[in-house]
C-alpha cells in the first residue's frame, strides 16, 4: 500500500486550522496526526532556535533533524518572538480565526503569556484549546516539569517488571508521550464533534501522568477491587527465551491446556500432569523450574524450528527482531508504514490509522525554521481585516 494523496481525495479535517504551540513529542505527535488528516497545522516555534527537537543529536547530512522530522510532517512553521508586541498580536489574530489551539508547556505558562483558555475564548468562543502537561493543570505535581520517563517512574510502571530480580530500568520507547498525544488528539475530535451541535468550543485537558494510568486500567483494577496484582508480563507460561541462534517470545495463553501443547512442540512430557504443574496456582509456585526446562529445550535448536513446532500447536510465539530489521520487513511494507515525503532524505513512519476514503501523504515536508512566516502572517492579517469590514 503507497500511502500517496491522488487530486481528487478529501480528507476529514480539510478547512480545519490548528495554532500549535507544542514542542518535542506529546504535541507534536498529535498535531501532527491532525494534519496527517487535512487539518492545516500551523506551528509556531520560537525565533532563532525552534522546537526543542530540531536539536535533539546531531542533524545528519545537513538535511533537517530526523527527530523533529518524524513529528512534524505537514504543518507550517512561523517563528516569532513571543515578548514583542507585534507578534504576540499576530498570533492572536491566528487565534481569532482558527478551530484548534494546542500546548504542552508547563501548567501556568500560556496563562502568563496571556494566551490562557480564557483569554483564548474572548478571541474566538468556538476555539478548541488543548493542553498537554506532565502531571495534570492543579494538584500537587502540576508544576513539576513533565517528562515521559519521570511518568513511567511516578505512575508505577517502572516498577512493573517481568522478574522482580531484574534491575529497574526505563522503557526505551516514549510511551508516556505518544499515549498522551493520541489521547490529546481523541479529546480535540471530541470537542470539535461537540462543537457542531453546540456552536461553542472548549477546552480539553490530557497529561503523561494519566495517559500511563489509564494504560494500567486492567491492572489497577484488579488492585481497586481484589487487593490483588496481576503481572502479565510475569506469567508463568510466557517470556524471552534464547534459542540456539536467536531468541523468541512465547505466550502461553488462551488455551485449555496451553502447558500441554507447550510440551508437545518442545518434546517434552507432558508437565500439566506433573502436580508441580497441574494448574496455575501451581505453575507461579514452580515459575523457575518449568521456566528452566523451557530454556533448556529452547537452546537445543535454532529459532525458525522452535517457531514451526509452536504454530503447529496454534501457540501465540514471535521472533524479537531488531527495528532495523522490521523497517524492511514484507508486513511493514504491505502496511505502507514507512512513507517516503519530500524527497529521498525524508523517510519516516507513516499513520497507523488507515482510512478507505482518506488517504494520508506528506502535502508539506517537515519545514524549516520560519519557512512559512510570511505566508501565515498575511494570511492573518488579510482574515483580520475581513472581520473588522
Amino acid at each position: 500500500m503507497n500511502q500517496n494523496l491522488s487530486a481528487d481525495s478529501t480528507l476529514p479535517l480539510e478547512g480545519v486550522r490548528v495554532i500549535d504551540f507544542t514542542q518535542v513529542m506529546m504535541g507534536p505527535v498529535c498535531t501532527q496526526m491532525l494534519g496527517d488528516y487535512g487539518a492545516d497545522v500551523v506551528k509556531i516555534e520560537r525565533a532563532g532556535a525552534g522546537d526543542l527537537s530540531r536539536s535533539t543529536f546531531a542533524p545528519a547530512g545537513g538535511i533537517d533533524n530526523p527527530i523533529f522530522c518524524s513529528l512534524n510532517r505537514n504543518k507550517r512553521s512561523v517563528a516569532l518572538d513571543l515578548r514583542d508586541a507585534v507578534s504576540m498580536a499576530a498570533v492572536k489574530a491566528l487565534i481569532a480565526g482558527a478551530d484548534v489551539v494546542v500546548n504542552n508547556f508547563r501548567a501556568g505558562v500560556m496563562d502568563r503569556m496571556g494566551l490562557g483558555y480564557e483569554d483564548c475564548r474572548a478571541l474566538n468562543p468556538r476555539i478548541v484549546y488543548a493542553v498537554g502537561t506532565g502531571f495534570g493543570e492543579t494538584g500537587p505535581y502540576a508544576h513539576k516539569g513533565g517528562q515521559d520517563v519521570l511518568a513511567q517512574a511516578m505512575t508505577g510502571v517502572m516498577a512493573r517488571r517481568a522478574d522482580p530480580a531484574h534491575p529497574l530500568a526505563t522503557y526505551p520507547t516514549a510511551l508516556a508521550d505518544y499515549s498522551a498525544g493520541m489521547h490529546m488528539v481523541q479529546g480535540i475530535l471530541l470537542a470539535l464533534l461537540q462543537r457542531e451541535r453546540t456552536g461553542q468550543g472548549q477546552k480539553v485537558s490530557v497529561s503523561l501522568y494519566n495517559s500511563m494510568l489509564a494504560m494500567q486500567m486492567q491492572e489497577a483494577a484488579m488492585i481497586l477491587m481484589r487487593d490483588q496484582e496481576v503481572n502479565w508480563a510475569a506469567m508463568p507460561l510466557s517470556g524471552v527465551f534464547e534459542c540456539a541462534d536467536h531468541p523468541l517470545v512465547l505466550v502461553g495463553a488462551f488455551k485449555a491446556n496451553p502447558l500441554r501443547d507447550i510440551c508437545t512442540a518442545l518434546g517434552l512430557p507432558d508437565l500439566s500432569a506433573d502436580p508441580r504443574f497441574s494448574n496455575l496456582d501451581q505453575q507461579f509456585a514452580n515459575k523457575a523450574e518449568l521456566q528452566r526446562q523451557f530454556r533448556e529445550r529452547f537452546k537445543s535448536a535454532p529459532r525458525d524450528h522452535w517457531l514451526a513446532r509452536l504454530e503447529e500447536q496454534d501457540l501465540l510465539c514471535a521472533p524479537v527482531r531488531d527495528l532495523r530489521d522490521v523497517l524492511v520487513d514484507a508486513q511493514t511494507l504491505n502496511n505502507g508504514m514507512v512513507m517516503d515525503g519530500g524527497g529521498p532524505e525524508y523517510r519516516f513512519i507513516a499513520s497507523p490509522i488507515t482510512m478507505s476514503a482518506a488517504t494520508v501523504a506528506v502535502r508539506r515536508p517537515p519545514p524549516r525554521l520560519g519557512e512559512h512566516s510570511a505566508e501565515v502572517l498575511a494570511e492573518a492579517e488579510a482574515a483580520a481585516a475581513g472581520r473588522a469590514s
